[in-house]
């Protein structure tokens, strides 16, 4: 049976709609962009101002410290992803967690520096949250959950699902696009950001190896983590492999950096 015309004319116009919203990634990976760099960059000014008014921020040596390290990271970003100055804060939080965010914004938990214990894996951290932004996973990630929410609600209108039972199908279909959809890509999501921002501190001057220790580090510091299928980020031996297999690139990378003069010296 076919369907109707109008349920049809949805299902084509959704389809038209996701092939002209693709872009691609550092690594080459297909990717969905909905928005434009200037709606995510207000998405990341309005969420840091949150955090900024959830947490304290931390002054001081330790500031200076995390921004010396931010900045020789940031350098490194290429002029035309268009971020002039970043904004960098410490907030006390003893979780062991940072981020940066669409628009030029860092943040460092206080509790990461007591598992990323110098300058080199407290860069690994950075690198990584920065290749995020560069990679436009912010863009991604929402743009995937509205296609995702989009695409349910095509469907439930194409099939006529309506009243208890196609609440429970729906219920079963969410189910399967968080677990089939949306986890995946963030897992890829992280593995990307890890080899953008190992380049990024090795091209910056700190140590690509150290990236190894501190997930050692990690893996110490957790109270165990889900089944990697279950999880939005690798599980930390997926994360060593990957960032071992790019160390051949990375390495000489950090020795060419060096050459050049660019030998960070950041100290708590």
């Amino acid at each position: 049976m076919s369907l109707p015309l109008s349920r049809r004319a949805l299902g084509v116009l959704g389809v038209a709609a996701l092939l002209s919203a693709c872009s691609t990634s550092p690594m080459g990976r297909n990717q969905l962009a909905f928005y434009s760099d200037d709606e995510l960059a207000q998405m990341g000014k309005q969420s840091f101002s949150q955090y900024e008014q959830q947490l304290p921020t931390v002054g001081g040596a330790q500031a200076r410290y995390v921004q010396c390290v931010a900045d020789a990271i940031t350098a490194q970003v290429p002029a035309s992803d268009g971020i002039g100055k970043w904004q960098v804060k410490l907030f006390k939080d003893d979780s062991a967690n940072a981020f940066a965010l669409p628009g030029g914004y860092i943040g460092v938990n206080t509790g990461l520096l007591k598992v990323a214990t110098n300058q080199d894996q407290l860069a690994a951290v950075i690198g990584h949250e920065v290749g995020h932004v560069l990679a436009h996973h912010a863009n991604e990630r929402v743009s995937t959950q509205a296609a995702t929410q989009t695409g349910l609600s095509v469907l439930q209108s194409a099939a006529g699902l309506q009243g208890a039972g196609g609440e429970q199908v729906m219920g079963l279909l969410g189910a399967g696009a968080q677990y089939g959809v949306i986890l995946p890509f963030s897992r890829k999501q992280e593995s990307e950001a890890d080899l953008v921002g190992l380049d990024l501190m090795a091209d910056a001057g700190f140590d690509p190896r150290a990236s190894l220790k501190l997930w050692q580090n990690m893996a110490a510091n957790s109270q165990g983590e889900p089944p990697a299928w279950m999880s939005t980020h690798p599980s930390n031996d997926q994360r060593m492999s990957g960032l071992k297999n790019r160390l051949d690139e990375a390495v000489p990378r950090y020795e060419q950096a060096k050459a050049a003069g660019r030998r960070p010296n950041c100290k708590a």
